[in-house]
């Protein structure tokens, strides 16, 4: 039977969406080469990819990987989530080379965060990377916040928008889009996304000067994406997580800054849609067609769901709510429009290439360190081998637990025969805080002790433990790796600002004496 000319119509029509649908998809994968079935979806109409840190095994494999997904289709935008720092997916398993936010902006100097940047960049470009999920614009307003923290340049609403400005301008200079996040500002939480729905409670004054403030910065600096958050914010909308919500993202962050919106032309991408606080309450399938009739054009996916199946459900809820009328056909047109338009971009960097600045990062960790005496005792530096007490909180998803982190490796490496062990919240429960203490006093003997901390002032466990160490070892060094809210204590005590690798290099030397880490 000789089909209708309104049946090829439907036919081709049915295709475009299909292909669309697959477009706004940003899904991961297992393994460090691209398995058959993301190939096979990628000349199908898949127009982007997110890696995670079971992707790479080193810069060599990861060109490899690269170069497999555009020999099947060559404008694919390869997205990963490194912001260096206690975040990194490069580095996953040896701890980056480069210090995160909260250490560039303890230094506060932009033109330092530009090339930290562009460093990184050019690290990413040569992978093969165009899209990076950072840098976070949040500002970390309130400091028991469990997933931000270090990952912010700090809590002045400013210092973080000039910061995020000059991160964005190295990291594209480099030929790697940036996707600031998580609009509309995640740093007011107590609640980590990946385990609930966040709620912040200010009001919309209060949201224009503070939240938006470094979002603002970001776009007049050019930042090619925006990372929605899934946040609860009642000023903007009662019922639905930034992320879902057409005020936020089309009345908020589209709109025109004469009508009191941001103004953003770019890619809108969600933060991962597996996380809880989208997938507990609306499921992937319904909360992916929500996000995109709000204003959303990528659909984030895959750091904890990473197969086909998912790839193909999330299609076909998009194609039925179009179908259903629930999703206008343009709406999802004009969300796969723009991934193929930042799929297509090239930034300057991409055709010069950016000078190398290997030792960069290792430069601004020695630059963050804040050194301090606090009981105004001179301190000898470690001579002889030491032992490390690691206090080790549960590291929030966002970081992993695969990353190493602490000053033992690096202080092992100028003082070998350095030892180290970890104390958790669970040992202090069980055995108590004394029998803690005295265990670790024993594993020490005569050596030295530095005590290494994350957070502390939001692990009440964590500061009682290290608060009868110092009574029982007042020559004690204390090294706060996480955010410094809590007063300096110990012979020596040395804020890093972060848990990368550099950071911990840089406080080793400075217990040692062997460089001068006194800062800026």
């Amino acid at each position: 039977m000789t089909p209708f000319v309104g049946s090829a119509r439907s036919a081709r029509s049915a295709d475009t969406l299909t292909r669309d649908a697959l477009a706004v998809l940003q899904p991961g994968f297992t393994g460090t080469t691209a398995p058959d079935w993301l190939l096979r979806r990628l000349g199908e109409g898949l127009a982007s990819v997110g890696l995670f840190g079971r992707n790479i095994a080193g810069p060599g494999q990861l060109a490899s990987l690269t170069a497999q997904l555009r020999a099947e289709r060559e404008d694919v935008l390869v997205a990963i989530d490194e912001e260096g720092g206690d975040v990194t997916r490069l580095e996953v398993r040896g701890g980056s080379s480069f210090p995160g936010n909260l250490a560039l902006g303890a230094v506060d100097d932009t033109a330092l965060t530009r090339d930290v940047a562009r460093e990184l960049g050019r690290r990413l470009a040569a992978c093969g990377v165009n899209l990076n999920w950072a840098p976070s614009a949040d500002v970390n307003s309130n400091p028991d916040n469990p997933v931000i923290g270090v990952r912010s340049f700090g809590a002045d609403p400013q210092l973080v928008a000039r910061h995020t400005a000059a991160y964005i301008d190295g990291l594209q200079s480099a030929g790697v889009a940036a996707c600031t996040k998580h609009f509309p500002g995640h740093g007011d939480t107590a609640v980590d996304s990946h385990h609930d729905l966040p709620r912040i409670a200010a009001d919309l004054p209060t949201l224009q000067e503070r939240e938006l403030v470094p979002f603002r910065a970001a776009i007049a600096a050019g930042t090619k994406a925006v990372m929605s958050a899934h946040i609860l914010l009642p000023a903007l909308d009662g019922s639905h997580p930034a992320t879902l919500s057409p005020a936020a993202l089309h009345g908020l962050l589209r709109a025109p800054v004469t009508e009191g919106g941001l103004g953003f032309d770019g890619l809108i991408v969600t933060d991962g849609m597996e996380m809880q606080a989208i997938s507990a309450s609306y499921g992937i399938e319904r909360g992916s067609v929500l996000a995109i009739a709000a204003g959303a054009d990528a659909i984030c996916v895959g750091g904890g769901l990473a197969d086909e199946d998912t790839v193909l459900r999330l299609r076909d809820a998009l194609v039925g709510a179009v179908r259903d009328g629930e999703l206008p056909e343009q709406r999802l047109a004009d969300a796969a429009a723009r991934v193929r338009a930042l799929a297509r971009w090239r930034g300057a960097g991409a055709a010069v290439g950016a000078a190398p600045a290997p030792e960069i990062g290792l430069a601004a960790a020695r630059r963050a360190l804040r050194i301090t005496t606090p009981h105004a005792r001179p301190f000898e530096p470690l001579t002889a081998p030491a032992y490390v007490a690691a206090f080790t909180p549960l590291a929030n998803i966002a970081v992993g637990d695969e990353t190493p982190w602490g000053v033992a490796a690096e202080l092992a490496r100028l003082l070998p025969g350095t030892e180290t062990a970890a104390y958790s919240a669970e040992t202090a429960a069980v055995d108590g805080i004394p029998a803690l203490v005295a265990a670790l006093r024993d594993a020490a003997a005569d050596r030295r002790i530095v005590a290494v901390v994350r957070d502390v002032h939001r692990h009440p466990w964590m500061a009682a433990a290290l608060r009868a160490l110092l009574s029982a070892r007042p020559d004690t060094a204390v090294v706060e790796m996480g955010v410094p809210q809590s007063p300096p204590d110990g012979a020596l005590h040395i804020a890093t600002h972060g848990a990368a690798r550099v950071c911990g290099q840089a406080a080793a030397e400075a217990l040692t004496g062997r460089r001068p880490g006194t800062g800026a």
